[in-house]
């Protein structure tokens, strides 16, 4: 009998999953180590959706089976990174306090607030900072400037999304949506030494203008996001 998987409902996560972490590679360098960890990851990114279904109270025994089975093979590869270096164990440790977060927007029944997505859009960061630590086995402002440039697109996605279902007849949030990727573009300008850096960002602002008020299925909004993230992955890789 084929058992089906227990996986996050979330598609936009994947490329959260992938983007930071692949940004931490190509911004060090790849060692082997970076497969136990990114298997590891995977399985604790996918242990998160039953453990808040557990959160909800629903099919708690059939929930809690997938999240420990889930938790035990993140384990059983983690602990390879963590032979490797212990200090890994800090990033686990820093995504904490967003889960509990997270966590607590569920118990308040408002988990599709903006809030409680910028906070999980932080635990995905964290974890392309785990990327580029393992191999480097330091922190320098390229490590940071992965996790704010994967923040920074990923906060944008977040405002286009809402901006087209469930905000899309808020005009207040159009124009926060709008002003956020126009920002990003001018903070980029001031703060880089290239204005090349803008150019990860711009298709994000011209989608999120001319595409609003446009009746676009779900399906079409994720294939949208799908190749507007791996225009992102490239440019930023190419930049890097």
């Amino acid at each position: 009998m084929i058992v089906k998987m227990v996986i996050p409902k979330q598609h936009g996560a994947w490329a959260m999953l992938l983007i930071p972490y692949i940004l931490g590679i190509f911004a060090s360098t790849f060692h082997l180590i970076h497969i136990p960890l990114f298997i590891g990851w995977f399985f604790l990114y996918l242990a998160t959706y039953p453990l808040i279904m557990v959160v909800k109270g629903k099919k708690v025994p059939f929930y809690i089976k997938w999240a420990l089975g889930y938790l035990a093979a993140s384990f059983v590869f983690l602990t390879v990174v963590l032979v490797y270096d212990w200090q890994m164990v800090f990033f686990g440790l820093a995504m904490i306090p967003f889960f509990l977060l997270n966590i607590y927007f569920v118990k308040k029944k408002n988990e599709r607030s903006l809030a409680n997505d910028l906070f999980a859009i932080c635990v995905f960061c964290i974890g392309g900072l785990a990327s580029f630590y393992v191999s480097t086995e330091s922190l320098t402002v390229e490590g940071w400037n992965i996790a704010l440039f994967s923040f920074l697109y990923f906060a944008g996605s977040t405002f286009f999304i809402k901006s087209m279902i469930r905000e899309k007849k808020n005009t207040r949030f159009k124009w926060w949506s709008w002003g956020y990727h126009a920002f990003v573009i001018f903070l980029l300008l001031f703060w880089k030494e290239s204005w090349l850096w803008t150019l990860p960002y711009v298709p994000s602002l011209i989608r999120a203008i001319f595409l609003h008020g446009k009746k676009l299925s779900i399906v079409q909004l994720g294939i949208i996001e799908i190749v507007n993230s791996a225009f992102f992955l490239l440019l930023t890789t190419i930049l890097l």
